[in-house]
């Protein structure tokens, strides 16, 4: 769990407006006066966001359970593949924490007919791209190839999925390669330590309590029979979503699909973890003492609902507008008014259960912790009093819309998250109504969220205070 780092086409509408300004300007000074007697036509927001992205969804079942979701799109030759397993750190027990994040590995360690190393080495040959990734509700693999290598791409992701290389050469190599990135990415990162803390202080149950990328004990104590359950439990065909995105012909593809993936045997049904949360009745907090940071980090975090509900949509708009850009309620208080810090972001995630939502502050050094939280609760108060403006209503419409149409522009990005909602949701065309989902949020639905959610008793706060190391260098 992480603060969202604003997309890098952030700063490319006010670039745009800048330039139209210029050139609008320009042709007025060539024209001479403008005609007074002409009343200018308003611009409505309504008028740019009434026709939302929509992609062709085509949905099919394998008669072994796997979902099949199709989008084609012959505007490039090429295709993506996604492959999104129905299991994550949230189906993790105690004492195999990391071991979703594990087995996210072991998958690029070969099958029965792909080599050690070869997968990756395949699909790069012959043009494409490959990558996985773990979260706390799903694993998720995905290729991007030229569109005549559909073959490809289906054989190398059913032949791992049929025949995993699993021994215990494999999960020692693995084993290794992720304790190290946790080195990296955790317990050498500035705010390492904090963004593992965000998940422990938020959530009771242990399905969300926990890392993703779990402790080094856990990894330690994965055994190769331990290795052997988890895929025979969740990497099934009837607990994935195959999903092609691209240029392709669906009645050959699905033809395809049958040969490679139709002979995998089902397996039972995983359990569903218990993702419900008791009440939380009394304020969290936490101080943090980090030698590798160099400036003060502030987080507050509370649980909301679970996502894709409108109420979850009423929390996404609370979001940006209180910390979606240089515009946004936060960031003018605390970075431009009060000079009290030097950036502040804040996200909700999209969780089938209960939800984060988290603020967070990067200080100036030597920076007010109190300060700060008083900045941060009287904005909040002000959403549970007040209804927001229609600009700051239109701002976040605008803006989520513009920055969806620049990450969906890929087939790539399509499958990844049209899987992810299959996967998470059950509802492949979610990708098609976010949008008139968010459009639909009042001013009355913000107020109602956050009055419900953005409570003193339901707030937990880290504090991170950079500490100088041993011998005084820092």
């Amino acid at each position: 769990m992480k603060a969202k780092r604003k997309s890098p086409y952030s700063a490319a509408a006010p670039a745009l407006c800048a330039a139209c300004l210029l050139v609008v300007g320009a042709a007025a000074a060539q024209q001479g006066p403008a005609n007074t007697s002409v009343r200018e036509t308003p611009v409505r927001v309504a008028d740019f966001v009434s026709k939302p992205l929509a992609f062709p969804i085509e949905q099919h079942k394998l008669a072994n359970g796997m979902r099949v979701v199709f989008s084609v799109d012959h505007s490039a030759p090429v295709y993506a593949i996604s492959i999104v397993y129905d299991v994550g750190s949230r189906n993790e027990k105690a004492g195999r924490t990391g071991f979703a994040h594990l087995f996210e590995h072991m998958m690029f360690q070969g099958s029965d007919n792909v080599g050690k190393g070869e997968h990756v080495i395949l699909v790069l040959n012959n043009g494409g791209g490959v990558n996985g990734t773990t979260n706390e509700d799903r694993t998720a693999y995905f290729e991007q190839l030229p569109a005549n290598q559909l073959d490809l791409g289906l054989y190398i992701e059913a032949d791992r999925m049929r025949a995993l290389a699993v021994n215990q050469a494999n999960l020692d190599n693995q084993r290794k390669a992720v304790q190290e990135e946790r080195r990296l990415g955790i317990d050498n990162q500035p705010y390492g330590a904090t963004e593992e803390a965000l998940s422990d202080i938020l959530y009771d149950n242990f399905a969300y309590k926990h890392s993703v990328i779990g402790s080094m004990a856990d990894l330690d104590a994965a055994s190769i029979d331990d290795v052997k359950d988890f895929f025979r439990l969740y990497y099934a065909p009837n607990n994935a979503v195959l999903t092609l995105v691209g240029d392709f012909d669906p009645k050959v593809a699905l033809e395809k699909i049958n040969r490679y993936f139709g002979s995998i045997p089902s397996q039972p049904t995983p359990p569903r973890p218990d993702l419900s949360e008791p009440p939380q009745t009394a304020e969290r907090r936490r101080r943090l003492d980090d030698t590798f940071a160099q400036t003060p980090r502030l987080d507050e975090l509370y649980k909301v609902s679970a996502g894709e509900t409108q109420e979850w949509f009423a929390v996404v708009t609370a979001s940006e507008i209180l910390g979606g850009g240089q515009s946004s309620r936060l960031y003018q208080r605390l970075v431009k008014e009060k000079e009290l810090a030097v950036n502040v972001a804040t996200d909700v995630e999209n969780r089938p259960g209960p939800s984060p939502f988290q603020i967070e502050v990067m200080l100036k050094p030597g920076g007010d912790f109190a300060a700060v939280e008083q900045v941060v609760q009287e904005e909040l108060e002000r959403l549970q009093k007040e209804p927001v403006a229609q600009w700051e209503l239109d701002k976040v419409r605008l803006s989520s819309r513009r920055q969806r149409a620049q990450r969906l522009r890929s087939s790539l990005a399509r499958a990844v998250v049209i899987g992810d909602l299959t996967a998470k949701f059950g509802d492949s065309n979610l990708i098609n109504t976010y949008e008139t989902s968010l459009n639909a949020v009042t001013p009355r639905d913000v107020q109602k969220a956050a009055q419900k959610y953005f409570t003193p008793a339901q707030r937990c706060v880290i504090q991170t205070y950079p500490k100088p190391a041993a011998g005084g260098a820092q």
